[in-house]
């Protein structure tokens, strides 16, 4: 039985760092009906990403602002993740049980400012080149498939979940020798 309850808060103790094996593994799929462990552990994250958006909550509890957190993060070896942003004036929010990218575009983008994650206390920097448009199949909390798809920031974000989920870090995509250069042979610009 997991800790994380309903009522129960993710605060920056609850992180794994970036050193931690579990960051490195295949995550493994979450058994269907989604449990209610597994509904409650989704939730705390979601609320998580809530809280470290909101100013006021953010700055009482000392919470790194956050748009995606992975089951792993939080020492949880589960397919699963949740997701929080805004697209222009409007909130998107997404609880994940095992996603799978079934098609990207060919085109790429990148953040300028590059990527960060609430496990890596540290400044990386360099371009992380991700495909600008995905389609990605998972399980909603209830346990429904569905096939939803991204563009610009939230295909970014997706990305970057998934690839916690096979224990990728986003700084393995950014190119060893010169941070800053982008792959060659393909369209890519920046989202901003």
């Amino acid at each position: 039985m997991s800790k994380f309850r309903s009522a129960y808060m993710i605060t920056m103790k609850d992180f794994v760092k970036e050193s931690a094996a579990i960051l490195r593994k295949n995550t493994q799929e979450v058994t269907l009906p989604v449990s209610e462990d597994d509904k409650d552990s989704l939730l705390c994250m979601l609320q998580y990403l809530r809280n470290s958006q909101d100013p006021d909550l953010s700055k009482k509890h000392k919470l790194r602002p956050g748009s995606g957190l992975s089951a792993n993060q939080i020492g949880l070896n589960k397919r699963m993740f949740a997701a929080f942003f805004q697209d222009g004036d409007k909130s998107h929010e997404y609880m994940f049980i095992n996603p799978k990218i079934i098609s990207h575009s060919l085109n790429m983008i990148y953040l300028p400012e590059g990527e960060g994650c609430l496990s890596v206390n540290r400044r990386v920097s360099g371009f992380v080149p991700r495909y600008e448009r995905i389609k990605v199949k998972a399980y909603d909390i209830h346990g429904q498939e569905a096939i939803f798809q991204f563009n610009g920031y939230g295909s970014i974000l997706m990305q970057h979940e998934i690839d916690h989920l096979n224990g990728i870090m986003f700084y393995d995509r950014i190119n060893k020798e010169n941070p800053f250069k982008l792959p060659d042979n393909v369209t890519i610009e920046s989202l901003y």
